[in-house]
């Protein structure tokens, strides 16, 4: 009798299925949360791609972060020009739609943590694959998360390139996350169908149940709540209107930009790129290299040249854009027939900035980009010259493209050569 006590007495681990005692734990209430999962996680896996399409990774070795990307590159495409707003809106809706599932991710992982600890870990090859896919899920999904949340944040605390580890990582996990779909879809709809059948074990449930303080309803209404109010303060920073003052979790699409032509968003300043203003004087000179040889143009020769204007938006990476601005200046592809392309053919080109630190300070340029009657090197902005931090004496601005894209502090363009 006194060793049943002693016995009874004892703690449990979490390997004992009755060390978790929540009564809201269930398979139908996982199946709920992991439905929301699979169509979130099926816009955020598209989304990524095209996000890592539109940088033209192809292109040269400039712009591509993912060295050895292999078969991994094989849906890689020449990123189009137009719609002018298409990387604002994917670019918006992969961040948003990551911010908004992170309440839904957590609540899953909770219902499910009992599994994690269930010994023995495998009995049988089925159940032992279960297990390292569940692993490989868990850990990629906390790692692109936590990744993409620090990216959007501006904290660069991971080693590494942003873009190799979210791009390898996305791999890993959508692997781990369609060989668990492979093993929990069938079940998942007949649990969401039909209910637990009265022959099955709710192996999720517990066997020793806590009296209740919420239901499961109750539970999910709590995860709904959550994401609705990551939506509300973080949607704003890829729409203009009310929304743009309440995006509280958005360092640069909720900030407030200041007033004037020049007020709007900025990612980098010109004290963090490095720039010294005496370049950008008198002493600047574009140079533009092609078959005609070197051309160096000052800023007044550019504003002799024709000028052009394009309502464009800057969208970056982390999910941030700006509404749509006027931008005015000369074509791209009137710049590259000064270089030699009269012919009518637009050429790739490397644009090269003045900024001595940062990411990008060299990007390379697709023909249909260099094309584009919209693609302008821009001198000015809504009807005044470009804010030193917006990019004076002259920056690229493409529609379409990823912010980073759009190359401020322009000091040379070499047409036909993107290396």
């Amino acid at each position: 009798m006194a060793v049943s006590r002693l016995r009874s007495a004892a703690p449990r681990l979490p390997s004992d299925p009755g060390f978790w005692r929540s009564p809201v734990r269930g398979v139908r209430f996982t199946a709920v949360l992991g439905t929301v999962l699979l169509g979130g996680i099926t816009v955020l896996f598209v989304t990524g791609l095209l996000s890592y399409a539109a940088y033209n990774p192809d292109l040269s070795a400039v712009n591509d972060k993912t060295p050895g990307k292999g078969l991994l590159g094989f849906y890689l495409f020449a990123w189009p020009t137009g719609p002018h707003w298409l990387y604002r809106l994917n670019q918006g809706l992969h961040v948003t739609v990551g911010i908004v599932l992170v309440p839904v991710l957590l609540a899953k992982l909770w219902s499910v943590i009992p599994r994690l600890f269930a010994l023995p870990p495998a009995r049988s090859v089925g159940r032992a694959l279960e297990r390292v896919s569940l692993l490989l899920l868990v850990g990629g999904a906390l790692f692109q998360f936590a990744t993409g949340l620090l990216n959007i944040q501006l904290e660069y605390v991971f080693p590494g390139s942003f873009y190799t580890l979210h791009f390898y990582g996305a791999w890993v996990f959508i692997g781990a996350f369609v060989a668990h779909l492979g093993l929990k879809l069938p079940r998942t709809v007949r649990v969401l169908r039909h209910g637990v059948a009265p022959a099955e074990t709710d192996e999720l449930a517990s066997p020793d149940p806590a009296p209740p303080t919420v239901s499961r309803r109750g539970a999910l209404a709590v995860a709904g709540a959550g994401s609705l109010l990551l939506l509300v303060t973080s949607v704003g920073r890829s729409f203009d209107g009310p929304l743009r003052r309440v995006a509280l979790l958005t360092p640069r699409g909720g900030a407030d930009p200041g007033e004037g032509p020049n007020g709007f968003q900025i990612n980098t300043t010109a004290a963090k790129a490095g720039i010294v203003v005496a370049d950008t004087r008198e002493r600047w000179r574009l140079t533009l290299v092609g078959p005609a040889g070197e051309v160096r143009l000052s800023r007044a020769q550019l504003l002799a040249m024709e000028q052009h204007d394009a309502a464009l938006p800057i969208a970056c990476v982390e999910g941030w854009s700006t509404s749509d601005q006027r931008w005015r200046g000369v074509r791209l592809r009137d710049l590259a027939a000064l270089a030699g392309f009269a012919n009518g053919r637009a050429p790739d080109v490397l644009v090269e900035s003045l900024q001595v630190s940062g990411p990008f300070r060299t990007v390379a340029l697709r023909d249909n980009q260099v094309a584009d009657p919209r693609s302008l090197l821009a001198l000015g902005v809504n009807g005044e010259a470009l804010s030193l931090d917006h990019g004076y004496p002259a920056r690229v601005v493409v529609p379409a493209a990823p912010g980073v894209m759009n190359t401020k502090w322009v000091a040379r363009m070499t047409f036909g050569d993107p290396r």
